[in-house]
């Protein structure tokens, strides 16, 4: 994914958060988001790793996967973890973890949510991720749709909330890496997907003992 992000040539690189939580490798994880991201956000699966939520608030696999991940996080990415923040305002969007009304915990999956959720922000562009779903609202359509891979959005056409999906665990049923990249200059953002051996991804979230459904629904995206 980041290959593909760099093939691209960005000027900078955002991520929406829930770095650890689900994967194999949350210690080089951290370290290729903090080597990479320009602006980065903490995720609810990076507070539950860190202590700061509840894990009665997950559910079993999750929790027991943000268990296993507190054991072998290391210093310098917990450290990295702790100085992120779940919103960030930036000079032409607004970025949160979930959504605008709570960053940390809202799912934003349906029209009226979405709707308030541009309410709730002034900027013409506003990103969530938390759902692992791409998705894409306009203000004046007032349509929540799937963002399909290939698929553009005009941002000059009006106010927008895009989810660009999710790298590590996709649940729109594409198992590809999904990622959004956005051209202010052309005011267009593209849908992306990259393919990756997810069966790798796999093998080592069995030998580590994580949970199985965690293994299975990589290859189906759900």
């Amino acid at each position: 994914m980041l290959r593909s992000v760099e093939a691209e040539s960005p000027d900078e690189v955002w991520c929406l958060g829930d770095l650890v939580g689900y994967g194999p490798q949350p210690n080089r994880c951290c370290e290729l988001v903090a080597e990479r991201a320009d602006v980065c956000l903490i995720g609810n699966h990076d507070l539950g790793v860190l202590g700061r939520i509840d894990l009665e608030d997950f559910s079993p696999d999750a929790a027991a996967s943000a268990r296993w991940t507190a054991d072998v996080l290391e210093d310098e990415p917990r450290r990295y973890l702790e100085s992120l923040s779940p919103e960030a305002a930036l000079e032409r969007a607004e970025l949160f973890h979930a959504s605008p009304r709570d960053p940390v915990w809202e799912y934003v999956l349906a029209p009226e949510v979405a709707f308030l959720s541009l309410e709730a922000t002034e900027k013409p562009l506003v990103l969530v991720g938390h759902s692992h779903v791409a998705l894409r609202f306009g203000a004046e359509e007032l349509l929540l749709a799937l963002g399909e891979e290939g698929s553009e959005v005009d941002l000059s056409s009006q106010r927008w909330l895009l989810n660009p999906g999710s790298v590590g665990q996709p649940r729109d049923g594409n198992p590809r890496a999904a990622w959004l990249r956005l051209d202010f200059e052309a005011q267009t953002a593209a849908y992306r997907r990259v393919e990756y051996p997810v069966e790798k991804t796999q093998a080592e979230i069995r030998e580590r003992g994580l949970p199985e459904p965690l293994a299975l629904r990589l290859g189906s995206g759900v």
